[in-house]
């Protein structure tokens, strides 16, 4: 059994700010402002939200849905 990773890095595809979040659980994030620029980013084009565009680690629905097979 995979443990889901609540911590995804954020990285601004504008001006490469990088910060840690917390991603929330039961919903997808579609918005984000950039704390470095102050860019809105929204989930690229197939994307659920901005942990799957810019984090290092996708949502956590995402996990679950690869993790359960």
């Amino acid at each position: 059994m995979r443990v889901t990773q609540l911590t995804s890095i954020l990285t601004c595809p504008h001006c490469g700010h990088r910060v840690s979040e917390v991603m929330p659980t039961d919903a997808c994030r579609f918005f984000y402002e950039c704390k470095g620029c102050g860019t809105l980013l929204r989930p690229k084009a197939g994307d659920c939200c901005v942990f799957c565009s810019y984090g290092d680690v996708p949502c956590p629905p995402v996990q679950e849905a690869s993790a359960g097979g």
